[in-house]
């Protein structure tokens, strides 16, 4: 099969879609589809099937940046009608990038993935009208869990079915550590901003190194709220571990190293892919009870939930599973069996039934 996968963000900006997009596309490739992907870049891709169709530009949206090409239809346009596929695959239509213009200008059929939710989208909403001619253009519709179905639907209606983002699982579970620091580290990855609750992560820690001084923060990461840490004590401050934004697939021996992971974000999250590579790394998980990571660590079964926006739960949390190395043993023993889920064998099936759908449904 020829498919076409459209990403909305710049293929050289981190993210979270841009990583789903570039794993899935390869996982296909290796099932011996003929794959090509469609997204914004700054500069020339390194993969040969990455089509860059446009210069991005960023946009604030839900809480975050958004690295986008509005005016990349004609790009889009001219590369579906070269390569021909048989379906293509649009991720975040509704984002005004080269998603929206593949689902618009496609014709082949179209299955679009949902990533995002929010507990209130105004602009989705007052938008509605206006994207319901993306939303008839698609013939099966994806959210990556049920937070995000619930999103969509709530402005639209109709099927969406949950498949959720798959996960390198191997990866993260058979990786070496790297040398860090001595002591007991705490792992963060993720944009050091108030969404991701970098700022509550900080404030935990201040809490947390008061009672156990052989603790250390690990944060890979990078964002404009660095500068938190200037909050701490300058003897705290010294054992807090700044990686700068670390590539996605040296990851792993970094999780390898690190004796719990911490993902403290405030909200607005519809899937959790931080948490199920630190479910397959073996690492007993401290995050927010929030929708969309309440889907992937279950309370009390493969990690703790606190609420958000409270750095002494997170530091409480984080205290408990350091001085309780069985309670970890047991979150980590059902996280690991639950993080086989969303590997990328299991997803790719089920994508793979989304596309032959489709196809057979046009």
């Amino acid at each position: 099969m020829k498919i076409a996968i459209a990403c909305p963000y710049a293929w050289d900006a981190p993210g979270g879609v841009q990583v789903h997009v570039q794993q899935l596309a390869g996982r296909l490739e290796r099932r011996g589809h003929r794959v090509i992907v469609l997204a914004p870049a700054r500069g020339a891709p390194r993969e040969e099937n990455v089509v860059a169709v446009g210069r991005p530009i960023r946009l604030r949206y839900n809480g975050s940046v958004a690295p986008i090409a509005p005016h990349s239809a004609r790009s889009v346009r001219r590369a579906l009608e070269e390569f021909g596929p048989d379906v293509v695959h649009a991720h975040e239509p509704f984002t005004p990038s080269a998603s929206m213009h593949a689902a618009r200008w496609s014709r082949a059929p179209v299955v679009a993935t949902f990533h995002a939710y929010a507990d209130r989208s105004l602009l989705l909403q007052a938008s509605a009208r206006l994207l319901r001619s993306i939303w008839r253009s698609i013939d099966v519709r994806i959210a990556v869990s049920e937070a995000a179905r619930e999103h969509v639907s709530r402005a639209f209606g109709g099927q969406v079915r949950v498949i959720p983002n798959g996960v390198e699982v191997g990866l993260f579970a058979g990786a070496e550590p790297i040398e860090l620091p001595a002591g007991r580290r705490i792992l963060f990855v993720n944009r050091l901003d108030r969404r991701k609750g970098f700022v509550d992560m900080v404030d935990a820690f201040g809490l947390l190194a008061a009672t156990h001084p052989d603790a250390l923060l690990v944060v890979a990461g990078d964002g404009k709220e660095r500068s938190a840490v200037r909050r701490l004590p300058p003897a705290t401050r010294r054992r807090v571990v700044l990686l700068g934004s670390v590539p996605h697939h040296l990851l792993p021996p970094y999780h390898a190293s690190c004796e719990v992971f911490c993902a403290p974000a405030t909200g607005q999250e519809s899937f959790g892919i931080v948490l199920v590579e630190a479910m397959a790394a073996g690492l007993p998980i401290v995050a927010t009870d929030i929708p969309g990571y309440r889907e992937v660590v279950r309370g009390g079964v493969d990690g703790l939930l606190v609420p958000p926006a409270d750095p002494g739960a997170v530091a409480g949390a984080l205290r408990q599973l350091l001085d309780d190395p069985e309670l970890g043993k047991r979150l980590v023993d059902s996280a690991r069996s639950r993080a086989e889920a969303y590997s990328w064998d299991a997803v790719t099936r089920q994508v793979e039934g989304a596309y032959e759908e489709a196809v057979g449904g046009a």
